[in-house]
């Protein structure tokens, strides 16, 4: 088997927020990758990450508007993207285990763009940011829309951190506190840019909670072209319907009941507090 073979059959084997981890590490290395062989052929230095990189100055996002979204897929250091990375996969956990891969990938890069949109709203209208023009990279803003999303919806739900069990609401209520604090003390359009992730994750889970409008963008079409080489086991999970899929078959009317039901104790209580027959239930179903 050629490597690309072995690699392409690696990645098939990846969970969809694996895939996106992989992503985001592979276009972390290539600047630095680009970067060298430019120097060995003797070429003017080029910043490629300039082409990517999100700018406040309105006009110049207007003649590169891809850049809303691949600002998310490039990271400023090694400590920037493992942080961001470690708090993705713990988040897309939870978020999988309640709702099939192709919300995460509408949520995740639904807080990219609300991340970015904040950021360049800020940078026009607050005086402060006069004059600055500081461009904006890195996926904390859908990290934070994936991790605010579970605070939200399963508050709850304790995890572990370090020696300690806390539940997910302190988790999410600290983050966001600390960005709040943060923005007069540096990288405030960094800041500004989690909060907006930070809201879109919080409006999308009390959405779900309530069962109305889902506020996140259609990203199938993209969702699909992460996961071209898919593993033999299907990426499905187990999530609540809303009003307007009530009528798409899924599940009988009891086992979609009886769903509902564990996930609303979930939301309530974690799911630590599921009996060994609730988790078997709602792993079995899931696997439909």
């Amino acid at each position: 088997m050629s490597a690309w073979g072995d690699l392409s059959r690696r990645y098939a084997a990846l969970t969809v927020a694996e895939k996106l981890i992989a992503i985001n590490v592979a276009l972390f290395v290539l600047p630095f990758l680009f970067q060298t062989i430019v120097y060995l052929l003797g070429f003017p230095s080029v910043d490629f990450i300039t082409f990517f990189e999100l700018s406040p100055r309105l006009m110049q996002w207007l003649v590169h508007p891809w850049t809303l979204i691949t600002y998310g897929f490039f990271h400023g250091s090694f400590g920037h993207i493992l942080w961001n990375m470690l708090l993705f996969y713990s988040a897309a956990q939870i978020f999988l285990n309640l709702f099939h891969a192709t919300r995460l990938i509408n949520l995740y890069f639904t807080g990219i763009f609300a991340g970015g949109i904040i950021f360049l709203v800020s940078y026009a209208l607050f005086p402060v940011f006069e004059g600055r023009y500081p461009a904006l990279i890195g996926s904390s803003a859908g990290v934070m829309a994936v991790l605010i999303f579970c605070c939200t919806y399963s508050p709850q739900q304790v995890v572990r951190v370090l020696f300690f069990n806390i539940k997910l609401q302190y988790i999410g209520i600290a983050l966001v506190l600390f960005d709040v604090v943060q923005i007069p003390a540096g990288n405030a359009g960094g800041h500004l840019a989690h909060l907006g992730g930070a809201l879109m994750g919080f409006l999308t889970a009390r959405a779900y909670l309530n069962g109305t409008r889902d506020y996140t963008l259609n990203f199938s079409g993209l969702a699909d072209y992460i996961a071209t080489f898919r593993s033999s086991m299907p990426l499905k999970t187990v999530y609540r319907a809303s009003k307007n899929e009530k009528s798409k078959p899924r599940n009988t009317t009891t086992d979609q009941a009886k769903i509902d039901d564990i996930l609303d104790k979930i939301s309530a209580s974690g799911y630590d507090s599921l009996t060994q027959q609730e988790k078997e239930f709602l792993f079995k179903a899931g696997k439909k």
